[in-house]
C-alpha cells in the first residue's frame, strides 16, 4: 500500500503539519488493512468557505469542522481496498478556524485537534458513519485507536 496526498491550503499554511498529515493518513489506512494504492485530497480552508460547502452538499447553513466526500460506497470500498488497484479515496475539507476554536475549547493542541478531524474524515471516506449510536461507538473507537497509535490521545 502506498498513498498520495493532494494538499491545498486556502488559508495561511500551518508550518510543520505535512508530516502529521502523512502519519494520520498512513495510520488510518493501515488500521483498515488497505492494500491498494490510494490518493486523498485534503483542503484546509476557513469557516466562510466550509459553511458554503456544508450548505451546498448537506443543506446545513452553518460552519462545520470537517467535511468528507467519499469516492466509493462502503461495499465498493471494502472490495477495492483488498486489491492492487489505484483508488481515489475522496476529498476531505477542514476548517482551520474550527481547528483553532475547538483546540482551545477541548484543551488540545492544534496538532491533536487537526489530527482528530483528519482521522474522522479518513474514516468517513472509508465508509464509517455516526448517524446511529452503534455506528458512532464503532467510529469513535477507531478514531481513538488511530490517535493512540500516533501518541495523540486526548491525554497528550
Amino acid at each position: 500500500m502506498s498513498f498520495d496526498i493532494d494538499l491545498l491550503w486556502e488559508v495561511e499554511e500551518e508550518k510543520n503539519i505535512e508530516e502529521l498529515i502523512n502519519k494520520v493518513v498512513g495510520e488510518a489506512l493501515a488500521e483498515e488493512s488497505v492494500d491498494c494504492n490510494v490518493e486523498v485530497s485534503i483542503v484546509v480552508t476557513d469557516n466562510a468557505r466550509i459553511k458554503i460547502l456544508n450548505n451546498k452538499h448537506r443543506n446545513i447553513d452553518r460552519e462545520t469542522d470537517v467535511l468528507s466526500f467519499p469516492g466509493y460506497e462502503k461495499d465498493e470500498w471494502e472490495e477495492i481496498k483488498k486489491t492492487d488497484e489505484y483508488a481515489i479515496l475522496g476529498d476531505i475539507v477542514i476548517s482551520k478556524e474550527k481547528v483553532i476554536e475547538q483546540a482551545k475549547e477541548y484543551g488540545n493542541t492544534f496538532e491533536r485537534e487537526f489530527a482528530y478531524l483528519l482521522t474522522h474524515g479518513m474514516l468517513h471516506l472509508m465508509g464509517y458513519d455516526h448517524m446511529i449510536d452503534e455506528e458512532k461507538m464503532v467510529m469513535r473507537k477507531k478514531e481513538e485507536e488511530i490517535l493512540n497509535k500516533l501518541n495523540l490521545s486526548r491525554e497528550n
